[in-house]
């Protein structure tokens, strides 16, 4: 009667025995390649000090950043407020305010243009749909991407911020650009 008692507890000490060696094997495992990675050289990249306008931010082509007002050939603003950007923005982010353009002074090709145009980042999600419904091609995403403020009233952008840079537009229409800023 003892010896089968024995076998018993010998074969289930085994398998307590096993169990433990191999959670000793594992967590050894896991630790050398800890203490392998630790010994290595750290590796560390200067994000805010790096050369080009991204400064050493590698950005993919189809990366969503803050939005840009495109302008034609001709200098005009492509927006012709038509209002299918706000249309199809989920979170209501973007504010427009249309105004009819007069002969002695065109801001669009358009009948009408955009008067006021705002967008909200502290609503907006990046989802590209103002982007994809534009008919003109007028509203894309830039590839500006530091837009953390600590005032919140920061985070509206106002098409002023957002027009693209005056290059190429007749002198007339560069000084209303300019004096709207």
């Amino acid at each position: 009667m003892t010896r089968g008692w024995c076998k018993e507890y010998t074969a289930a000490s085994y398998t307590v025995v096993m169990s433990i060696v191999r959670n000793i094997a594992g967590i050894t495992k896991g630790m050398s390649i800890t203490f392998r990675e630790m010994l290595q050289p750290t590796e560390v990249e200067n994000y805010p000090d790096g050369p080009g306008p991204t400064r050493g931010a590698v950005l993919q082509e189809r990366f969503r950043g803050a939005h840009e007002l495109q302008r034609d050939e001709n200098g005009l603003e492509k927006c012709v407020a038509c209002f299918l950007c706000a249309a199809a923005c989920p979170s209501n982010c973007i504010y427009i305010e249309a105004a009819e353009n007069t002969a002695e002074q065109r801001i669009s090709s358009a009948e009408r243009y955009a008067k006021v145009y705002n967008i909200d980042y502290n609503r907006c999600i990046f989802c590209g749909y103002c982007v994809e419904a534009c008919p003109t091609d007028a509203i894309t995403h830039g590839h500006g991407f530091e837009l953390a403020s600590l005032n919140a009233t920061n985070l509206v952008m106002r098409k002023e911020d957002m027009l693209v840079a005056n290059v190429g537009m007749p002198g007339q229409l560069a000084a209303h650009s300019d004096s709207l800023k």
